[in-house]
């Protein structure tokens, strides 16, 4: 297919898509057991910011950054805005961090203690003024508490703080920012996780408000769960916030999208495609949230975008019409073909023809690893905290 097979509506959608990308996904990472290192990688957030611009002006699709607090703490807000700015960049979500903490031992927005639920909630509200401080428009809450042995807590009056606790963050809100809840089906919470599906999720939110929405998380699920099913009924609902999109085989996630199982990823896309949830105001914010252990940080990222931009566009080629008439006619095998034959075309020289388009690279990757910016960067970023 070319650009000519798009209609004009899915031309405009596949130009004007974006993704918002991690700062941590340029920093070292590891597993539980250690954190490895890669040379070249970012010292501070500024440097940071330096790497997602390098990824946007290749791909063309990338222009936010979704900052982490502590992890992205600076004494100049405003200078880090800038800076983004200057380099065709716009601060996205703002994380928040009640996990890492040694007062978070046994749970940070549920605890039992109201000291330390005061002082978690408090860490939210640094946040909400970190984003007034950079534009940023959402706060993105996910939570590690949970137990791991039955009676350890109630699991009834951890849900009542935690609501209480999600109450007094959101009425610290600006009318131009919302509260993006992730929910995750468990770890490091072992027996119960207080916060493990769309449901609880969706729970909170509806209780919190309308600027209170669900964030998805692609690789929070159990095994075999049907993730666009739940995209399809929180889009139903208008309530999906945002995806936060990798890739998993067993548990947790962290991986580049696409990579275990793209068919998923399209089935996902299709829902998205489908519901109209594309178009850049309908309110849901896709961005990548993965950590790259073994591969490079850059060409990691670069991937990733490029993954769900060819899911996006096999799923502007379904033939909506022909899908629907087989629909309606009952012909099962007829209607799963109209999509598997979408899922099954090579879309790489229809996105070629596009950046070629848009005066971007055609190759992305291929174009990065001759750049020398990761040789210039190995060189430039010695010493300091990585």
């Amino acid at each position: 297919p070319t650009l000519a097979d798009l209609s004009p509506e899915a031309l405009s959608l596949l130009r004007t898509q974006s993704i918002e990308l991690p700062s941590w996904a340029f920093g070292n990472s590891g597993t539980r057991f250690r954190v490895f290192t890669t040379a070249g990688v970012p010292r501070d957030p500024f440097e940071k910011i330096d790497d997602v611009a390098e990824v946007h002006r290749l791909t063309g699709i990338t222009p936010r950054v979704s900052l982490h607090i502590p992890w992205d703490k600076v004494d100049d807000y405003d200078r880090l805005r800038r800076h983004a700015e200057d380099q065709g960049i716009t601060i996205g979500t703002i994380n928040s961090n009640v996990f890492q903490d040694e007062d978070y031992k046994l749970g940070s927005l549920t605890n039992a203690d109201e000291r330390i639920r005061a002082k978690a909630v408090a860490h939210h509200v640094e946040c909400i003024d970190i984003m007034r401080a950079t534009g940023a428009p959402a706060l993105k809450i996910w939570l590690a508490d949970g137990t791991n042995y039955p009676g350890q807590d109630s699991i009834r009056e951890r849900q009542d703080r935690l609501a209480d606790s999600l109450a007094q963050i959101y009425a610290h809100l600006g009318e131009d920012q919302q509260l993006v809840l992730e929910y995750k089906f468990f770890e490091p919470a072992f027996y119960h996780t207080d916060v493990p599906d769309w449901g609880t999720s969706l729970v909170h939110c509806l209780a919190l408000g309308e600027r209170a929405k669900v964030v998805l998380d692609t690789g929070h699920h159990a095994p075999g769960t049907n993730i666009e099913f739940i995209v399809a009924q929180l889009l139903r609902l208008g309530r999906l916030g945002a995806f936060d999109f990798n890739s998993r085989f067993y548990a947790d996630d962290d991986l580049i999208v696409g990579s275990a199982d793209p068919y998923q990823l399209f089935r996902i896309m299709n829902e998205i495609v489908s519901a109209g949830a594309l178009a850049p105001d309908s309110g849901v914010n896709f961005m990548l949230d993965q950590c790259h252990n073994l591969e490079e940080k850059i060409p990691g990222e670069i991937r990733s975008a490029t993954n769900v931009q060819e899911s996006t566009a096999k799923a502007l080629l379904v033939d909506r019409e022909a899908l629907a008439a087989a629909q309606r006619a009952g012909d099962v095998l007829g209607a799963n073909d109209v999509l598997t034959a979408a899922f099954s075309t090579d879309v790489r020289p229809l996105l070629a023809e596009l950046r070629e388009s848009q005066g971007l690279p055609v190759d992305p990757m291929k174009t990065f690893l001759a750049s020398g910016y990761l040789e210039r960067v190995r060189a430039e970023r010695v010493g300091g905290d990585a």
